[in-house]
């Protein structure tokens, strides 16, 4: 059974970083595309993230400039580096990864911005 893990949600202050890590672990799987979703108290989910095997990235308009994904293939791991944060970065965190045919989530770390 494929399983997500995220970690590094935290509270902090506006205009500060933090780096979410997502850990992939049990069964076989290759994911050809891993990401971050995120959700806030009364809105839908939404996309913040995707990066392919291979390094090609996408990003929410909202965040581009201020956050960067990246992957470790060797460890099974995604990463969100967070930069410039603003209170409407606050929500859960998700991670997601695609193995060409489903979608695996995780439970979610929370990211409060606020001073």
């Amino acid at each position: 059974q494929v399983q997500l893990v995220e970690s590094g949600g935290d509270l902090v202050q506006p205009g500060g970083s933090l780096r979410l890590s997502c850990l992939a672990s049990g069964g076989s799987f290759s994911f050809s595309s891993m990401g971050w979703y995120r959700q806030a108290p009364g809105k839908q989910r939404e996309l913040v993230a995707r990066v392919t095997s291979i390094g090609a990235t996408i990003y929410a308009a909202s965040v581009k400039g201020r956050f960067t994904i990246s992957r470790d293939n060797a460890k099974n791991t995604v990463y969100l580096q967070m930069s410039s944060l603003k209170p409407e970065d606050t929500a859960v965190y998700v991670c997601n990864g695609f193995d060409g045919r489903r979608n695996y989530w995780g439970q979610g770390t929370q990211v409060t911005v606020s001073s």
